[in-house]
C-alpha cells in the first residue's frame, strides 16, 4: 500500500512541472488613440491627441509608431482622404495641422470627420481613434477694425459690422505680470485669469457691432483678438454628435490691439444727502450738532467722501478733515444756534478722483 502511494505521489509531484497550453504570439497592435481633438480657425485645422504607451496585450510599445491621419466628408466611409503621415514615440504627444483644400473651405456647412490610425511594422492596425467632428464650407469673414477704448465701466471694445448670422468671439490675454506677493486678508480676490473669452451672440438680422468687458482691473494692461464664429446646429449636418446641440464655424482672428486699463475716472456723485439738526443740551452739556447721511457709493475702489459746508453765498469749505470720512455719515458739531448751514458731499477713489458735489442740504440749528 505505501508502494502505490509513492507512485501516486511520484506522477504527482512529476506533473507540477509540465507547461500549460502555448498562449499565441502578440500581434503587438498599438493601442488605439481616444482623446484624437481637431479645431478650426479659418481655413487653417489643427488636430491634437496622446500617443499609447502599450498595445493590445497591455505590453509596453517600443520604438517609434506610424500614424496616419485621415478625414472624410460627411458619412460616407468609402470616401476618405489621409493627408498626412508622421512617426511618433510611445506616450508623446502628437499634433497635426494642415490648410483645407478649397473644395473644402468653399460652399455651405458641412460636417468633416478626422481619425487617427496606428500601425506597426506590419501595417497593422487596431482600428481608427475616435472622432473628431469640424465643419468643412465657407468660413465667416475676419473680423476688421477692432478697436477698444476705456470707460467707466470697463473697456469697450467696437469692430467693423459683417455676416448678420454670426456671432463674436473676443479673446482678453492678460499683459500685466501678476503680482510677486499673493493678494493678503481673509477672504483675498482670486488672482486674474491670463486669458478669457467673452461671445457676443448675433441677434436675428443683425450683427454685432460692440461689446462691454466690465470684468477688468483698472490698471492693468491687455491683448484683445476678435474672430466671427458661425453656430450650426448639428441637424443641419445629418450628423449625430454624442448630444450636441451646434458645431462652430470659426473665422481667423483679428490682429491683437493693446490696452491699458487707466483709472481716470471719478466715482459717482453721491445722492440722498439728508441733515438733522439737534439743539444744544445745557443739562449734559451736549452742544448743538448738525448730522448728515447720504446712500453709499458702491465703486470698488471707493476711499471715502468729502463733506462741504458753507453759509448763504459764502465759499464753500471742507470740514471733513484731511482724510476721506470712511462712511456715508458725518457729525458736524462746529455750528450755532441760530444759523443755516448748507452742505455738500463728493465721493472719493484711491487713485484722488473726487465727484462732483451732491445737491446740496441745509438744516437751522435751533435757538437754545
Amino acid at each position: 500500500m505505501a508502494a502505490i502511494a509513492f507512485v501516486c505521489l511520484s506522477v504527482f509531484l512529476s506533473g507540477c512541472g509540465t507547461p500549460g497550453a502555448p498562449q499565441p504570439p502578440s500581434l503587438n497592435l498599438p493601442d488605439r488613440v481616444d482623446d484624437l481633438s481637431a479645431t478650426r480657425v479659418g481655413n487653417q485645422v489643427s488636430l491634437t491627441w496622446t500617443m499609447p504607451k502599450r498595445n493590445t496585450d497591455k505590453i509596453p510599445l517600443k520604438g517609434n509608431i506610424d500614424v496616419h491621419i485621415c478625414r472624410l466628408e460627411g458619412d460616407l466611409p468609402d470616401v476618405k482622404v489621409c493627408p498626412g503621415s508622421l512617426q511618433l514615440a510611445p506616450g508623446a504627444d502628437g499634433s497635426f495641422s494642415e490648410s483645407l483644400p478649397p473644395a473644402l473651405a468653399a460652399g455651405t456647412p458641412r460636417a468633416l470627420t478626422y481619425y487617427v490610425e496606428l500601425e506597426n511594422r506590419r501595417s497593422r492596425s487596431a482600428g481608427f481613434s475616435n472622432e473628431a467632428v469640424i465643419l468643412a464650407g465657407e468660413a465667416p469673414p475676419a473680423v476688421m477694425g477692432l478697436a477698444a477704448e476705456v470707460g467707466k465701466q470697463g473697456i469697450i471694445l467696437r469692430w467693423t459690422p459683417a455676416d448678420p448670422g454670426a456671432s463674436i468671439r473676443l479673446l482678453r490675454k492678460l499683459l500685466t505680470p501678476p503680482p510677486a506677493k499673493p493678494r493678503a486678508g481673509p477672504l483675498p480676490a482670486p488672482p486674474e485669469p491670463l486669458k478669457q473669452n467673452l461671445l457676443v451672440e448675433a441677434s436675428t438680422g443683425e450683427a454685432p457691432t460692440q461689446a462691454l468687458d466690465k470684468n477688468i482691473v483698472f490698471g492693468n494692461t491687455y491683448e484683445y483678438r476678435a474672430q466671427r464664429v458661425l453656430r450650426v446646429p448639428a441637424g443641419d449636418t445629418n450628423l449625430k454628435l454624442n448630444g450636441a446641440t451646434n458645431l462652430e464655424l470659426e473665422g481667423e482672428f483679428s490682429a491683437p490691439i493693446r490696452v491699458d486699463a487707466l483709472d481716470v475716472f471719478s466715482p459717482e456723485v453721491p445722492v440722498g444727502l439728508a441733515a438733522v439738526a439737534t439743539s444744544a443740551d445745557p443739562a449734559s452739556g451736549t452742544p448743538a450738532s448738525i448730522d448728515l447721511s447720504w446712500q453709499p457709493n458702491t465703486e470698488p475702489d471707493l476711499a471715502g467722501y468729502e463733506v462741504y459746508r458753507r453759509e448763504d453765498q459764502t465759499p464753500w469749505q471742507r470740514i471733513s478733515g484731511d482724510q476721506p470720512v470712511v462712511g456715508p455719515a458725518f457729525h458736524d458739531a462746529r455750528v450755532l444756534p441760530g444759523h443755516t448751514y448748507r452742505y455738500g458731499v463728493s465721493a472719493i477713489d484711491r487713485g484722488g478722483h473726487e465727484s462732483g458735489r451732491s445737491a446740496e442740504s441745509s438744516e437751522t440749528v435751533p435757538n437754545e
